[in-house]
């Protein structure tokens, strides 16, 4: 009609308002700067912020022949506990741990990590809170925190989910690798105790504990001392700096990291073909929360030894005569531990309680029962 107004052109898009929140993106950013400093080493190159991060590997020049390890994971569904309780602080320790202590297990010093994490919303608070935590992990291990990307994702996760990955980078003399080529028929198995679940097995944790029992983080449990939650999201031991010092006193032949899997497929990853690892259930008592999923779930101790870690974190593969000296060491460092096996030649009648995937490593039962 003649004379009307035109009706105005709806407003252009724009990437806000599309779900990403470009400001808010670096507002985490300088929140986290201070935690990011606290996680460094000599060789790192630069300040954040750049496209890449920059490591100084000229040390490398006075090694024969220097290996270079690599190693991602994640957290899982650990997560999940941290947004219930809205506590992000610890989830980045569980995750450089997963990172570097699959490092260290061949011998490799870690030297640098980035992280990335996918969020549905950028909360700068809490994705600083997350990176504070990662930073944490990185000093306990003495690792750099070398970069990281923090990427919203709207629409293809709700505003509060959000998940973390890592991944890291580690140096070995080639000579001093460790693995199944080093494992002699006599060696001797040295546990060393776990800080609780770790970051394995939460999915049949949170369907027993949640699910079918109908518990509360907040339930006081006083089989732990402690509340639920406080439980679940116990850090994940860190050993890099304590399995490097065992290496360095000698007499350490492989290292397994037991994460997803269980004890016996881990252990047998690390023992080569015609060799069998046996493990004395008597040696050592769960922690309680491996009992109670049990309990409440109906898990049956076997299952439980092909999901979780029952309370065992790393578990070396040593010479008998440095058995002594490495238990001594590891609990000068806070570290307990105790002879929990022993590997032999394998006979025809020996089976596998966990065989390795693919059926390249040896054989490992676990026998007897818990005190």
């Amino acid at each position: 009609m003649s004379g009307s107004t035109p009706t105005p052109p709806p407003p252009g898009a724009t990437y806000a308002a599309a779900g990403v929140d470009v400001e808010a993106g670096e507002r985490a950013v300088d929140l986290m700067r201070a935690s990011i400093a606290a996680a460094q080493r000599p060789e790192v190159v630069g300040a954040v912020g750049g496209f890449a991060g920059l490591f100084d590997a000229s040390a490398l020049r006075g090694m024969r022949r220097p290996l270079l390890a690599t190693s991602t994971d994640g957290v899982g569904t650990k997560i999940d506990v941290a947004r219930r309780m809205d506590v992000h602080d610890t989830i980045g320790i569980d995750l450089v741990a997963m990172v570097v202590d699959d490092l260290v297990v061949c011998g490799a010093e870690p030297l640098f990590l980035t992280d990335y994490i996918a969020v549905g919303r950028v909360v700068p608070e809490r994705v600083a809170a997350i990176v504070t935590g990662i930073a944490e992990g990185c000093a306990r291990a003495g690792v750099a925190l070398l970069g990281g990307e923090t990427a919203e994702h709207p629409g293809l996760l709700d505003p509060d989910e959000y998940d973390v990955a890592g991944a890291g980078t580690g140096v070995v003399e080639a000579d001093d690798l460790l693995g199944p080529q080093r494992v002699r028929d006599g060696d001797v198995l040295v546990a060393m105790a776990s800080s609780g679940l770790h970051s394995n097995g939460y999915s049949l944790a949170r369907h027993v504990l949640f699910d079918r029992a109908g518990w509360a983080l907040d339930r006081h449990v006083p089989e732990l001392g402690r509340s639920l939650g406080e439980e679940l999201l116990e850090p994940t031991r860190i050993y890099t700096r304590d399995v490097l010092d065992l290496i360095a006193a000698g007499g350490v032949h492989a290292v397994s990291h037991i994460t997803g899997g269980g004890i016996a497929a881990n252990v047998a990853r690390v023992l080569p073909v015609g060799m069998h690892a046996e493990i004395t259930r008597a040696s050592w008592t769960p922690p309680p929360i491996f009992g109670l999923i049990g309990e409440l779930g109906g898990v049956g101790l076997l299952e439980r030894e092909r999901t979780f870690n029952e309370g065992l974190g790393m578990v070396a593969v040593m010479a008998p005569e440095s058995v002594t000296e490495g238990i001594r060491r590891l609990s000068a460092r806070g570290v307990p531990a105790w002879v929990c096996g022993h590997v032999r030649t394998a006979g025809s009648g020996d089976r596998s309680d966990s065989p390795a995937k693919g059926g390249t490593g040896g054989t490992v039962t676990l026998v007897g029962e818990h005190p």
